[in-house]
C-alpha cells in the first residue's frame, strides 16, 4: 500500500485531519514487524491562537515538535503513564497537529480506543517525538479514507476550559462512534491542551 508523503502533512491542519480518517497508522517494531490500523477518530489543534493548544502560550522544548514542518510525530505524556501521538501538519514555525484518539487494532479484535489505548497498542513512546513520518519506524498508507457521510465532527473532548475553543468542530469521526469517550478514565480525558503538569 503506498505511504502518504509529505505534502500530504503541509496543508491545512482542518483538511488534513478530515483527510486522515480511513488512513493506515503503521508502526516497525524492532523485530520487523509492522502494526497497522486505520485511523477512526482525530482532533485537531491549529495555531497558536487555538487555547486548546499545547502552543497557545508559545514555543517550550516539550512542545518543539509542532513548530516543525508538517511530516512529524509529535508524542507527549500525560499523567506520567498515557503517551499520546499527534502528527504535525502546515509550515514550519506555524504550530499545529492532529491527535490521534483512535484506529482500528493492530490484532484485529476491538479498536485501539482513546489515545492512550492507541499509543499502547501500536507501541509508541516519546521515543518517536519528533520522528518524521515518512520513516522506517512510524509512517501512514493511503488506506481507504471514509466518504463525508461517514464522518462527523463535533468539538474536541476535555477542553471545556478553552472558552470559545472549546465549541469549535475540531474533532473528526467515523459516523457511529460519536457519542464514544476512549481510553483513559473520565478525570483523565486529555488532549494537546491539556496535560498533568502545568506549563
Amino acid at each position: 500500500m503506498k505511504r502518504l508523503g509529505v505534502r500530504f502533512y503541509r496543508r491545512d491542519t482542518l483538511a488534513v485531519a478530515r483527510d486522515l480518517l480511513g488512513r493506515v497508522l503503521c508502526r516497525r517494531l524492532h523485530d520487523g514487524s509492522v502494526l497497522r490500523g486505520r485511523l477512526l477518530e482525530v482532533e485537531a489543534y491549529d495555531g497558536p491562537s487555538d487555547q486548546a493548544s499545547h502552543a497557545r502560550r508559545g514555543p517550550t522544548l516539550r512542545n518543539a515538535p509542532m513548530y516543525e514542518a508538517g511530516g512529524v510525530a509529535y508524542v507527549y505524556l500525560v499523567y506520567g503513564m498515557h503517551h499520546c501521538l499527534n502528527l504535525v501538519t502546515g509550515k514550519k514555525g506555524y504550530p499545529a497537529a492532529v491527535l490521534v484518539r483512535a484506529a482500528e487494532s493492530p490484532d484485529g479484535k476491538s479498536p485501539a480506543a482513546g489515545p492512550g489505548r492507541l499509543t499502547r497498542a501500536f507501541r509508541i513512546d516519546r521515543a518517536l517525538d519528533g520522528a518524521s513520518l515518512l520513516g522506517p519506524d512510524l509512517w501512514l498508507e493511503e488506506g481507504e479514507p471514509f466518504p463525508d457521510d461517514r464522518v462527523r465532527r463535533t468539538p474536541r473532548i476535555g477542553v471545556d476550559y478553552a472558552g470559545a475553543w472549546a465549541r469549535k468542530p475540531y474533532r473528526y469521526v467515523v459516523s457511529g462512534r460519536e457519542s464514544a469517550t476512549w481510553g483513559l478514565p473520565p478525570h483523565a480525558r486529555l488532549t494537546p491542551g491539556r496535560t498533568s503538569s502545568r506549563r
